[in-house]
């Protein structure tokens, strides 16, 4: 029973050895400014490591060439998106245990696991006050959480004699993550790094040309690569009053909603064309634009907004914002029509691509769903008929048909689970299904108490914990973690 975690512990403290050298991030950012948290990120660092060489020296033989399996995969993924937020919060334990007001273990672990899984949710208050390093480091998690620290450490781990290629489609998301983009799987996961790296200093560049400073610019474009949509400030995007970033904003956020192994192979091949001819980026794009009109109309038409160009720039952002699962606010959205926040959130479940650093449904399902709905009306009409899928061009398999239906199961029950929790804790009903759509979704905000005017600090521990889950079941789309718990996951 014990087998699978002695063989995946090596790669475990791996991981969190290359983890732990992400704190020195924030730490020089700490030292250079004098910001007063230089004390919170070294014992962080020291204790990541040992943490690290423990579980990599755990097996007799770890410099033996080990090649995952696939329950390897999905167990050390578990693991790893469970033990990082852990040491992850570290810094904040240190640093907060220093002032007036010292933050929980509870509140701690769902700020870091709120980055890592890119949910943008947040227990902290007085963010303008907190040192630059600090807010550095939570926006850090969640570009580190956007492509997935496991696929970086995909195209580390062969150097360390582990090879890559389970781990990596048990990190993937989407119902088609067996693709390969390239021969070798550890050369895809640099390609897509290295995508995500240079979006990322197109991103940074725009915001700081647009006048943020560099320290906003930076902790920005971690957050909107990611779609993660945390801030250093308590007044999120809207703290900056600025359309020219509104606009920037918006540009990376449609772009980071989109696959970015169809950029990968898109710009290898210098053939462009392919984004476009996408299905799923058309359907991506044509729904987030096409719905940010739309509530731009029913703005204009109910009277909450009168100029139409800066009515359609607000609704453009927010609702990209949200349907993106970035989860940036310059507006509190939840005094528009009863109908505008609740939409906006819904499609924060199905509006990203699949290879996206969004979460949710996917387009890609969506649209598989919809094809499967049309096949099964025609065969009504037609029952001797063969209607084969079809999409972007290929034949969607029956056994990534039957991945699909299985997935909306699990995903509409865990909502409907853990929203049923949090009524028993007695939040109150708009709260509870917000909060856990927006969990599940790693979207952030939500609606009520935990909206883009408040936050979830006023949520007790059980509550704060069930959110914590949801975003951990949304990060690992559900099923690749619900497998652990399950007994023939163990059995030899």
């Amino acid at each position: 029973m014990f087998m699978p975690l002695l063989r995946v512990f090596p790669v475990l403290g791996a991981i969190v050895m290359v983890f732990s050298l992400t704190l020195l991030v924030p730490w020089t950012v700490s030292w250079w400014s004098q910001d007063g948290a230089q004390g919170a990120y070294l014992p962080a660092v020291a204790v990541a490591l040992v943490v690290g060489l423990l579980l990599r020296c755990a097996v007799f033989k770890v410099g033996r060439k080990v090649e995952l399996q696939t329950r390897d995969g999905i167990l050390l993924v578990g693991l790893v998106w469970t033990l990082l937020p852990l040491l992850a919060c570290l810094p904040l334990l240190l640093y907060f245990g220093q002032t007036a007001q010292p933050i929980s273990v509870t509140d701690a672990y769902f700020e870091a696991m709120s980055g890592l899984t890119t949910t943008g949710s947040t227990v902290i208050t007085g963010l303008d006050a907190l040192p630059g390093s600090i807010n550095l480091w939570r926006c850090f998690l969640q570009w580190l959480g956007g492509m997935g620290i496991l696929v970086l450490a995909v195209a580390i781990l062969p150097m360390l004699g582990v090879g890559g290629s389970q781990l990596f489609r048990a990190e993937a998301t989407g119902p088609m993550k067996d693709a390969k983009l390239t021969p070798r799987i550890t050369e895809t996961a640099k390609g897509l790094w290295t995508v995500y790296c240079v979006l990322s200093v197109a991103c940074v560049l725009g915001y700081w040309l647009g006048g943020m400073s560099a320290l906003d610019a930076w902790a920005h474009m971690f957050t909107t690569m990611s779609l993660g949509g945390l801030s250093t400030h308590d007044s999120s995007f809207g703290f900056f009053q600025s359309p020219t970033l509104e606009w920037v904003a918006i540009v990376f956020m449609l772009v980071a909603s989109c696959n970015f192994a169809l950029y990968f192979v898109a710009f290898a091949k210098r053939q462009p064309a392919r984004i476009w001819r996408d299905t799923e980026w058309r359907g991506t794009m044509g729904l987030l634009l096409g719905a940010s009109v739309f509530v731009a109309g029913l703005l204009l038409v109910k009277g909450t907004m009168t100029d139409p160009l800066e009515t359609l720039r607000v609704a453009l952002f927010n609702v990209i914002s949200i349907g993106s699962t970035t989860g940036f606010a310059t507006v509190d959205y939840t005094t528009w029509p009863v109908f505008a926040p609740l939409f906006m959130i819904m499609l924060s479940g199905v509006a990203t691509s699949a290879g996206s650093t969004g979460a949710g449904i996917k387009m890609a399902r969506v649209l598989i769903l919809l094809k499967q709905a049309r096949r099964e009306m025609s065969r009504i009409i037609h029952p001797r008929a063969v209607y084969p899928v079809h999409l972007g061009g290929h034949v969607v398999q029956t056994g990534t048909l039957l991945s699909v239906l299985g997935f909306m199961l699990v995903y509409g029950g865990t909502i409907i689970g853990l929203t049923m929790l949090l009524l028993l804790s007695d939040l109150p009903f708009d709260t509870a299904f917000s909060a856990v759509v927006a969990s599940v979704n790693n979207m952030g905000p939500g609606l009520n108490e935990v909206g883009p005017a408040g936050n979830f600090q006023g949520l007790t521990d059980f509550q704060t914990w069930v959110c914590t889950l949801a975003m951990l079941l949304g990060r690992l789309e559900m099923l690749s973690f619900l497998v652990l718990f399950t007994p023939g996951f163990w059995r030899k």
